[in-house]
C-alpha cells in the first residue's frame, strides 16, 4: 500500500536524498513512453557473445541490457553527426 504524504514533504524528502521515496509512489501503472518492443533474432559468433557476457558481468547487468545500451549509443552517435 502506498503511504500518503503532502507534496511539500515529498519534495523535501526527494531533495534531501536521505530516504527512499518508493514507499510514497504508486508503481502499479508505471509506463515508459516509446518503449514498444519487438523481438529480433540475431546470430552472433561465439566470441562476440562471450565478450557481451563478460561486459554484462562487469557491469552487473544482463546481456540484453548491454546490447540495448550499445545500440542506443551507436544510434545516438549517428543522429548527433548530422
Amino acid at each position: 500500500m502506498v503511504k500518503s504524504i503532502k507534496a511539500e514533504d515529498f519534495d523535501r524528502i526527494f531533495d534531501d536524498g536521505q530516504k527512499d521515496i518508493v514507499e510514497y509512489l504508486d508503481l502499479s501503472s508505471v509506463r515508459q513512453p516509446n518503449r514498444k518492443t519487438r523481438k529480433v533474432n540475431v546470430d552472433l559468433p561465439e566470441w562476440m557473445i562471450n565478450s557481451l557476457d563478460a561486459e554484462a558481468e562487469r557491469l552487473a547487468i544482463n546481456r540484453q541490457a548491454v546490447i540495448e545500451t550499445w545500440l542506443a549509443e551507436k544510434i545516438d552517435s549517428f543522429h548527433s553527426v548530422k
